[in-house]
């Protein structure tokens, strides 16, 4: 069985500046993904202005998703020739360049915007992996648990998130579309600039491109693969969270929505519930951040998937209080904030350097899978029982699915996984077992 083993001292590992390294690889992480937001904004609104066409504005939108999943799986053996530092300086100044092309050409035309946002999103993809895997040696040179970094990485992607959708809207409204998309080229920018001068990762730290260089390119993606599908414990944590995704989409995108509209008729109610859910989101990583080194973290990540999407869709089937519905969403909220952060300190222990861009790029592809699929599962399953029906029944299925990680559960087998400082495993041993690692007493 492969073990968690006891972390190094943290205090050793601190290096002189590695705390303002990590703190400048945050905030060019921030301000990257602050521009992205206002970008998801602002283009579909520019499609609109431009075309009056809503079927383009779908197509925009697939044109960013599509290619930032290819390239978060093929192009990764690409990114550790290059180096993880250069391919997020190189992705981040090419998606700023790509930006400022559709933000420069006055009425630009659709297939010229269509190419920039797909090259954007593209870049985005493998740009998005390198920064993750550069976290890793910058935490511990900044003599941080992992646990830690990943929360406060996660807390700041959720509060940029909260923040850069209305940020677009307001720029748009005073500086137009175009204005606002250049304002995401200038995030890119400072991020790229920030990476190339102010992060720097110890020697050693990171994946060698020389040894990448010479690897097939095939051969380096099924690598990634294998080692993904060899650890049980996380090719589990990674079916949790994709099966998460889907119901918490069809949550948001579809039962919110239609039990407002059936019960209040007024659109502000959905306002109301998702905020909610988001201010518990960063009141949970917060509270995470504080608390990541003391709980048991395997132990959370299942009670978290378990109570971050039944709980809030059983409520819209069961009551029309609002009142009971902005409860258990923010209890949803608060609980799901652990997920991403545990997965991510996990990941970093079990999953040698020289492969973390690639098997990241896995999970990431996989996880955005069930957010692509939920809400069209739950549009389908209205169409054919109605509302409260469809409501109840996935959210049974949901906490069916959810709750058997946790019966399954024990302490004695499980342990407490201290993954924030465990060593990575070797290439050449394998996290595979039939049981999850445990901690080494």
């Amino acid at each position: 069985m492969t073990e968690v083993r006891e972390p190094t001292n943290l205090g050793e590992q601190r290096q002189p500046g590695g705390r303002a390294g990590l703190a400048m690889l945050l905030v060019a992480y921030a301000l990257f993904t602050l521009g992205s937001m206002v970008t998801i904004v602002a283009v579909p609104w520019l499609v609109l202005t431009n075309t009056g066409s809503a079927t383009k504005m779908g197509v925009v939108a697939a044109a960013t998703t599509v290619p930032f999943l290819f390239t978060s799986v093929f192009a990764t053996p690409a990114a550790d020739r290059l180096g993880m530092q250069a391919t997020v300086v190189v992705t981040s100044m090419g998606g700023a360049l790509s930006m400022a092309v559709v933000a420069i050409v006055p009425d630009i035309n659709f297939g010229v915007l269509l190419a920039m946002v797909a090259v954007s999103g593209g870049l985005n993809g493998v740009g998005g992996r390198a920064q993750h895997v550069l976290l890793r040696p910058m935490g511990e040179a900044a003599g941080m648990p992992m646990i830690r970094v990943t929360a406060i990485y996660d807390g700041l992607n959720n509060v940029a998130m909260l923040t850069g959708a209305p940020l677009g809207g307001l720029l748009i409204y005073w500086i137009g579309a175009q204005g606002a998309i250049w304002v995401d080229a200038l995030a890119m920018a400072a991020c790229g600039l920030i990476v190339a001068t102010l992060v720097r990762p110890p020697k050693g730290s990171l994946p060698d491109s020389g040894a990448a260089a010479n690897e097939r390119y095939v051969a380096a993606l099924l690598r990634g693969f294998r080692h993904l599908w060899a650890d049980q414990l996380l090719f589990g944590m990674l079916l949790m969270v994709t099966l998460a995704n889907l119901f918490s989409v069809a949550n948001s995108a579809v039962f919110v929505p239609l039990w407002v509209s059936d019960v209040y008729g007024a659109a502000p109610a959905i306002g109301i519930i998702l905020g909610t859910y988001s201010v518990g989101v960063v009141l949970g990583n917060a509270i995470l951040t504080v608390l990541a080194t003391k709980l048991p973290q395997y132990l959370t990540f299942i009670v978290s998937i378990v109570l971050c999407c039944a709980p809030r869709q059983l409520i819209l089937g069961l009551t029309n209080e609002l009142v009971y519905v902005i409860v258990l969403t923010f209890v949803s909220g608060v609980a799901a904030a652990a997920i991403r952060p545990i997965l991510g300190a996990m990941l970093y222990a079990r999953v040698p350097v020289e492969l973390q861009n690639r098997v990241f790029g896995l999970v990431a592809a996989v996880c955005r899978a069930g957010l692509a699929v939920g809400g069209v599962m739950a549009g389908w399953l209205v169409a054919g029982l109605g509302l409260r029906e469809a409501i109840l029944i996935s959210g049974i299925v949901c906490f069916l699915v959810t709750v058997v990680p946790l019966l399954r559960y024990r302490h004695s087998v499980h342990g407490r996984l201290l993954a924030d400082d465990a060593k990575p495993a070797k290439d050449d041993e394998p996290a595979r077992s039939d049981e999850p690692a445990t901690e080494k007493h």
